[in-house]
């Protein structure tokens, strides 16, 4: 990245952080965190050594925890100023990880909605890498697009406190959590909004469960769990009890502009690798880069990128200014998905064989692509989600006229 603000495919985006801090980034993951991708991926000890070096490297290199609230142990850099660096940051899934940036959600969730508790007892260990929290939302047997129908429940305890019992799945990083963030309904029947709630369980609590690991196309750090009249104490409930819905969409719309933002990184990181192999492979009738179907993938790919990339960072701009973004982050979330894996499929098949096995990251980045599009919210809950919104504004007479990029 240059001065100016032009990566590498050329494009431009808001000079929100330094060249060199970017520079820095990405060095630090194309030379430590990629190199090691082998080894975090098995989840194993030896991957939870791997983490703990480049987590130190971080530390020492002035790169840890860049999102996180600097009277926490943080880098201080606000949500806007990170954006221009998650890009590099999310060019390897183990990216956030390595340089402490993964818990921001959590942080973030837990200093707006947490007690005071909540908030001394667990958030500089958050920032600090001591503790691991997830989110557990979703259920085998209820369709993650309706939060309504949640089955797990918590019971009111005699002392104050709650009684947790359920099962989740698909709930990332629940096998090193030590703190699990478990939406549950506190009061009423299955499809009252006012009933659900969010309530942080420790992962040590008796009756809670990791029941099975979750391989996403055969790989992923995802978990089903259960809890079983998990004991909660009564200050662990986040806001004010039954505004679960209200809580979660703050987190989402970040969570998925996050999101958007890391996707960026693995697919310029995919359109680095297909360009590098068009223009370094021979056959018997010169480089790969000559021929036009080649071209015809770094162009199609070259497109997808620069066109998604304003659509993501115009969501970053409305969070950071604290407006509406949900169309902007549905719009940004449809397109980052298609676009990586557009982008991932592009360089396999210009790898052609090479391109589907260990020998480069691209089956990985096109995994990550295609589970994209349903994580978060699968691609037609945005669509419609988007559509209906706009569709209402043009009921209400704002027609042409009036401003889609706000969300009417």
């Amino acid at each position: 990245m240059t001065d100016s603000g032009t990566v590498r495919d050329g494009s431009t985006q808001p000079a929100l952080g330094t060249s060199e801090l970017r520079e820095r980034i990405e060095a630090f993951v194309r030379t430590r965190v990629f190199p090691a991708e082998s080894v975090l991926d098995t989840g194993g000890r030896d991957a939870g050594a791997a983490l703990t070096e480049l987590r130190a490297e971080a530390r020492a290199a002035g790169l840890w925890a860049l999102p996180l609230p600097a009277d926490l142990g943080g880098g201080g850099l606000t949500f806007r100023e990170y954006a221009a660096l998650a890009e590099a940051e999310g060019a390897s899934d183990h990216g956030p990880a390595a340089l402490g940036s993964a818990p921001l959600l959590d942080v973030t969730m837990l200093n707006r909605h947490g007690s005071a508790r909540v908030r001394e007892e667990y958030l500089e260990r958050l920032v600090a890498g001591e503790l691991r929290a997830c989110y557990a939302m979703t259920e085998p047997d209820v369709p993650g697009t309706d939060p309504l129908l949640t089955g797990t429940r918590a019971e009111a305890r005699p002392d104050g406190g709650w009684r947790v019992s359920g099962r989740k799945w698909f709930t990332s990083g629940a096998a090193g959590a030590g703190l699990v963030t478990v939406m549950a309904r506190t009061a009423g029947a299955a499809g009252d909004r006012e009933g659900l709630s969010l309530l942080l369980v420790p992962a040590g609590s008796p009756g809670f469960r990791v029941v099975r690991r979750l391989p996403v196309l055969g790989a992923a750090d995802q978990y089903e769990i259960e809890l079983d009249r998990v004991p909660v104490p009564a200050d662990h409930l986040l806001g004010a009890g039954g505004d679960a819905l209200d809580i979660a969409g703050e987190r989402l719309a970040l969570g998925r502009t996050l999101r958007c933002l890391r996707w960026l990184g693995q697919a310029q990181r995919a359109f680095d690798l297909m360009c590098e192999r068009a223009t370094t492979r021979r056959g018997s009738r010169g480089l790969l880069a000559g021929r036009q179907l080649v071209q015809q993938h770094v162009f199609d790919a070259l497109l997808a990128l620069r066109t998604t990339r304003p659509l993501v960072h115009e969501a970053v701009a409305l969070i950071a200014a604290g407006g509406d973004a949900r169309t902007e982050v549905g719009l940004a979330k449809v397109a980052a998905a298609r676009m990586l894996q557009q982008v991932a499929d592009s360089a396999i098949q210009v790898h052609g064989a090479a391109g589907l096995g260990p020998d480069t990251a691209l089956p990985a980045l096109f995994r990550v692509g295609r589970a994209a599009r349903i994580l978060d919210g699968p691609d037609e809950l945005h669509i419609t989600s988007v559509a209906r919104r706009v569709l209402r504004g043009y009921g209400r007479g704002h027609g042409a006229g009036g401003s889609l990029t706000t969300g009417p």
